[in-house]
């Protein structure tokens, strides 16, 4: 990728943007996690630092699944995860603080967020709440939600 260490190409910048171009605006709304995975170095693999083993990290998810699960069966809905759940239920799940509401407002109209990106941001930082084993979702999580999702615009910018 272009950006990357070794990587040459006679069109510079252009060829990045180029690239990220031909994601369609609709198909790209429907990708909720938008993370840049630069390549790995030999110096990374050498000079690895400990990490949060995998069986902490699944314990985490399995808890927030479960946690998904209990409220939905409480609320009698069809679905069992978030990222199942309609629009409108989204709307009853994915309670804010006033700190996030103020964000979300923001960041909706700074940003021009589509209905459909509003939701699905909605749902990401109604899990990531889940994960951190809160109710309410609080200003951080819907940070990270919408950083999440803009990592693609981000991306297409720099190049």
């Amino acid at each position: 990728m272009a950006g990357e260490p070794g990587h040459t190409c006679k069109r510079g910048e252009r060829c990045a943007s180029d690239y990220q171009a031909r994601i369609s605006g609709p198909l790209l709304d429907r990708i909720d996690l938008r993370v840049d995975v630069p390549a790995v170095s030999a110096m990374d693999m050498i000079g690895r630092t400990s990490s949060e083993p995998s069986k902490d990290i699944a314990a985490r998810v399995l808890k927030a699944q479960q946690i998904q699960q209990t409220r939905f069966l409480e609320l009698e809905a069809d679905c069992r995860l978030n990222a199942h759940a309609s629009a409108s239920l989204t709307e009853v799940i994915a309670v804010q603080d006033l700190g996030a509401e103020q964000l979300l407002r923001d960041a909706a109209e700074n940003m021009k967020f589509s209905a459909r990106a509003y939701h699905r941001i909605l749902k990401v930082a109604r899990t990531i709440a889940d994960l951190d084993g809160v109710e309410t979702i609080g200003r951080i999580h819907l940070a990270e939600a919408i950083a999440y999702r803009t990592a693609g615009e981000r991306l297409a910018i720099a190049a």
